[in-house]
């Protein structure tokens, strides 16, 4: 798989995520703080990911700030993206299970190295809900973002 990653740190769980997706055998493209020379700022960064998967050059991008949210906020204003803040795998698991989540925001103050595998663990495993109801509200969203590029 080919997946995306943004850092505005070059923290150790930011190293130490690329390293465990590529250990899983994805192809990883890195911005921000993990690309030496780029525009390391959040919203930058989080943004240059996710155009990635709304582009189709990426299958899914994963982006991370200190908190995540600013991450996960910058990733959610390009369209076509479903980006969820996660601390946690279950909440992982959901995000990829109910809201077909294609970007996985984390973060770098809450992230230790055995929970960051958990996440990616459950990310990974998880295959999006085709119940119907679930399907409505991806489609929803969908729906909102085709709104926003007419506006």
């Amino acid at each position: 798989m080919r997946i995306s990653v943004s850092s505005d740190m070059d923290e150790p769980v930011a190293r130490l995520l690329v390293a465990e997706l590529q250990r899983r055998g994805h192809e990883v493209r890195a911005y921000g703080a993990l690309r030496p020379g780029a525009d390391a700022q959040w919203a930058v960064c989080s943004e240059a990911a996710a155009r990635d998967v709304a582009e189709g050059t990426a299958d899914q991008a994963v982006v991370c700030c200190w908190t995540g949210t600013g991450a996960s906020i910058a990733a959610n204003k390009v369209p076509g993206v479903r980006a969820a803040l996660c601390t946690d795998a279950v909440t992982s698991d959901g995000a990829r299970r109910w809201n077909d989540a294609n970007v996985l925001a984390l973060s770098l103050r809450l992230t230790s190295e055995p929970l960051l595998k958990e996440i990616l663990d459950a990310w990974f495993a998880a295959e999006p809900s085709q119940d119907p109801e679930d399907r409505q509200n991806v489609a929803r969203v969908g729906r909102l973002d085709a709104a926003r590029k007419v506006s």
